[in-house]
């Protein structure tokens, strides 16, 4: 299979609308390794969709704890599990996702006792690890490269951006931030910059939606960054291809103002090959 990344849920936030994209999650195949980047709902069907067997999970990583992207870790790792998952998987996650993970495996813990005995089955809290980490250095192994830098995503002070290396190629996901110039920096030659975006008319739309809205809008004001905004870091950067994800609305438009590069909108199930940069 070629090197690929594979846009499995595509939205912000997360709520879900009828036929609508899915929360936050991606795939990334690069150098014989299945990596997934965050899990929000809807992950555990997006890996299937994308022909990859759960046996298969290697690496997870989670950007932050927002439930748009951590709610459907804990059950992709027991369906994956009970598919005969028997070999390690390795989390990496910000500080509290080993509790999250603890805190699961409690709730989960009849289902997992009752079938290691009942099925025969290895204790799922012994084949997966969690490792906690902050900004710097996530992990290096057979080749694969992978950076954290903390961005501005406010009142969660544990959100990084992840930068893997493989091989001269590289992907680099935003997670969710507002404009951050140091962004460009951490970017800097990437193949792939997948940033977040917004619009300024999606938001209305959404605040319109909402019991809440006031306060809805001064965090999104304050948290993501605008469509023109994910166009200025993948330029400064040098990115060599931009795919946008959060949005729900077209931005050509609007990141055009800043980016004249390749540009990807990312829809649900969506393949970008690193190898040729073709959309499928």
């Amino acid at each position: 299979m070629p090197d690929r990344l594979v846009l499995l849920g595509s939205k912000g936030g997360p709520a879900l609308r009828p036929g609508g994209p899915w929360p936050s999650s991606s795939l990334l195949e690069i150098g014989g390794r299945c990596i997934i980047v965050d899990c929000g709902l809807g992950v555990t069907r997006g890996v299937v969709d994308a022909g990859i067997s759960l046996k298969a999970l290697d690496l997870i990583f989670i950007t932050h704890l927002h439930s748009d992207h951590v709610l459907e870790l804990g059950p992709l790792l027991h369906t994956a599990w009970t598919a005969g998952l028997a070999t390690p998987v390795a989390v990496f996650g910000p500080p509290g996702t080993g509790h999250y993970w603890r805190r699961f495996c409690q709730a989960m813990e009849f289902d997992i006792e009752i079938r290691i005995v009942d099925e025969g089955r290895p204790d799922i809290r012994e084949l997966v690890s969690i490792s906690e980490f902050g900004e710097g250095e996530v992990v290096e192994q057979r080749g694969l490269k992978v950076m954290a830098l903390r961005v501005d995503h406010p009142p969660v002070t544990d959100c990084f951006a992840l930068r893997f290396d493989h091989g001269g190629k590289s992907v680099v996901f935003s997670a969710d931030t507002a404009f951050f110039p140091p962004l460009a920096e951490f970017t800097a030659g990437a193949d792939i910059l997948v940033h977040e975006a917004m619009l300024e008319e999606g938001i209305e739309r959404l605040v319109a939606k909402t019991g809440n809205g006031a306060r809805l809008r001064e965090h999104l004001l304050a948290s993501h960054s605008f469509a023109e905004e994910a166009g200025r870091i993948a330029s400064d950067a040098g990115a060599k291809r931009l795919v946008l994800n959060h949005l729900e609305a077209d931005c050509i438009a609007a990141v055009r103002k800043t980016w004249a590069g390749d540009l990807t909108i990312a829809r649900d199930g969506l393949v970008v090959e690193l190898s040729s940069w073709k959309a499928a």
